[in-house]
C-alpha cells in the first residue's frame, strides 16, 4: 500500500513582498496576497491529488505577524483539508518561534504541531510513522537530529526537519547537520525546510528533499517555484515537483549591442519581456529589466531613463500578465578612436580614475554609512557587510554617476 503527501516549507504566510514592484499600486495589488494564493494552490493540489497527507517543515508564518486575519485564513485551509481525510502534519521553524499566532491559533485534531520535544506519530493503516522535532526559540544553532527516535521497525518513516544543514550563503546557520547524519538515522524520507531553494538528494535508500521556497517574494527569489509531490510504496520513494507560484520573478535580460535607433530599443524589450512571458510557470511574470550593450544610444538611454521605463511598462501591459520591478541600465558607447573635444578628454579622463580623488571616495564612503546606518537593521547589509564591500559599492556608484553625466552631456550634444 503506498502513502502519497504533498510536502511544503518556507511559506511565510501574509509575508509582504519584499520587493520594488509594490511601488506600482496595480503590481501590488496583483501580488500583494501572493504567499496566502500560492498556499491555496498548495491546498488545492492536495485536494485534487486525494494525498493522504500535506506535510510542512517549518516557516508557515512570517517572524512577528499578529495578524489574526492570518490565523483565521489558516484555519479555513486546515478544515478544507481535514474534512477531505487529508492529515497535516508540521514541525515549527525559526520564523514560526517568534509568532504570536504560533501559540494563539486553534486547529482541527487532525492537524498535528510537533513539540520541541522529539515525536513519532504512527499512521497503523498505511504502515508509516511520521517524525517531527520543532523550533523551541527562533535560534537553533545546535542540530535537533540527536532529538529524533530512531525508526519505527516494520514501518516507512518520514522526518520533518527545519535546517539550514551544512549552510547556504543566503541564510543563517540553523539546526546543522550533514546529509551523511540525515541518511544514517535510517529514515525513508527526511523533508526539510529553511532554505529557499529547491534540492532533492538520494543518500542510499533515504531520499532527502528541500522543496524551496513555494512563493518568491523579490527578485533575489526568482525562478519557478513549487512543492514537492512524494509517494512511498513498495517501488520505494519517488517525489515529482508541482508548480504554486502566483507571481514568478525573474531578471530579464535585453540586449542592445549594435541597436541605433529608439524603434530597435523597444523591439528588444518586447522580444525579451514576451519570451521570458512565455516561460514562467507562474500565472504572472514580474520582471526585472536589465538593458545591456554597447550602442550609439547608450546617452539617450541613460538620459531619458524616464521614457525607457515607460516603454517597458506598455510592452509589459501589452503581452499581459507581465509586469516590471525595475529597469537597470548597464550600457556604453560603441568603441571608437578618443577624440580630442572636450566631452572624449573628459571621458579619458574618468576611465583613467584621476576625477575620483581619495577626498571624493572618502566623502561617498561617509554618505553612504550615514544611509546605510538609517536603514532597517535586515536591510543594512545590502551596501555590504564590512568595510571593503562598503568602499567596493561606493567605487561602484561613483562608475554610475560619472557614466550617467557623461550621457547627459553627450545627448545635449547630440541634440544640439
Amino acid at each position: 500500500m503506498s502513502f502519497r503527501f504533498i510536502h511544503t516549507a518556507d511559506v511565510h504566510l501574509d509575508s509582504p513582498l519584499l520587493s520594488l514592484a509594490l511601488r506600482d499600486a496595480d503590481i501590488a495589488e496583483m501580488i500583494g496576497n501572493a504567499t496566502r494564493q500560492s498556499f491555496e494552490k498548495t491546498v488545492d493540489l492536495c485536494l485534487e491529488e486525494a494525498v493522504d497527507a500535506l506535510m510542512i517543515a517549518g516557516d508557515l508564518y512570517d517572524g512577528e505577524l499578529r495578524s489574526m486575519k492570518t490565523a483565521v485564513f489558516f484555519g479555513g485551509q486546515m478544515r478544507r483539508l481535514t474534512e477531505a481525510g487529508i492529515g497535516v502534519f508540521i514541525v515549527r521553524g525559526n520564523h514560526d518561534a517568534e509568532s504570536v499566532i504560533t501559540k494563539q491559533l486553534s486547529l482541527p485534531d487532525e492537524v498535528h504541531v510537533f513539540s520541541g520535544r522529539g515525536e513519532a506519530v504512527s499512521i497503523p493503516d498505511k504502515d508509516v510513522a511520521v517524525h517531527g522535532v520543532s523550533f523551541g526559540k527562533p535560534h537553533m544553532t545546535d542540530s535537533l537530529l540527536p532529538k529524533y527516535k530512531p525508526p519505527v521497525e516494520g514501518a516507512a518513516n518520514i522526518g520533518l526537519l527545519h535546517t539550514s544543514l551544512a549552510g547556504s550563503a543566503e541564510h543563517d546557520v540553523y539546526a546543522p547537520c550533514s546529509l551523511a547524519d540525515l541518511a544514517g538515522h535510517g529514515f525513508d524520507y527526511w523533508g526539510l525546510g529553511h532554505i529557499h531553494k529547491r534540492q532533492v538528494h538520494a543518500k542510499g535508500p533515504c531520499t532527502v528533499v528541500m522543496p524551496g521556497i513555494p512563493q518568491g517574494r523579490h527578485v533575489n527569489e526568482a525562478g519557478p517555484k513549487s512543492v514537492t509531490l512524494v509517494e512511498i510504496g513498495a517501488q520505494g520513494v519517488t517525489v515529482e515537483e508541482r508548480f504554486t507560484a502566483v507571481a514568478q520573478f525573474e531578471r530579464v535580460g535585453v540586449a542592445v549591442d549594435g541597436v541605433e535607433d529608439w524603434r530597435g530599443v523597444v523591439r528588444a524589450i518586447d522580444d525579451a519581456v514576451g519570451a521570458a512571458r512565455d516561460g514562467v510557470r507562474a500565472d504572472a511574470l514580474v520582471a526585472r529589466l536589465e538593458v545591456r550593450g554597447k550602442t550609439p544610444l547608450a546617452p539617450r538611454l541613460r538620459r531619458d531613463r524616464d521614457l525607457l521605463v515607460g516603454e517597458a511598462l506598455q510592452s509589459a501591459a501589452a503581452i499581459g500578465k507581465a509586469f516590471i520591478e525595475a529597469v537597470a541600465i548597464d550600457v556604453g558607447l560603441p568603441d571608437m578612436p578618443s577624440g580630442h573635444d572636450p566631452i572624449s578628454e573628459l571621458r579619458t579622463l574618468i576611465a583613467s580614475g584621476a576625477g575620483s580623488t581619495d577626498a571624493v571616495r572618502a566623502g561617498a564612503l561617509d554618505l553612504l554609512t550615514a544611509l546605510q546606518e538609517q536603514l532597517p537593521a535586515e536591510l543594512r547589509d545590502e551596501f555590504g557587510a564590512d568595510d571593503a564591500a562598503l568602499r567596493q559599492k561606493v567605487d561602484h556608484y561613483l562608475k554610475l554617476g560619472s557614466e550617467d553625466v557623461l550621457a547627459r552631456l553627450e545627448a545635449e550634444r547630440a541634440d544640439a
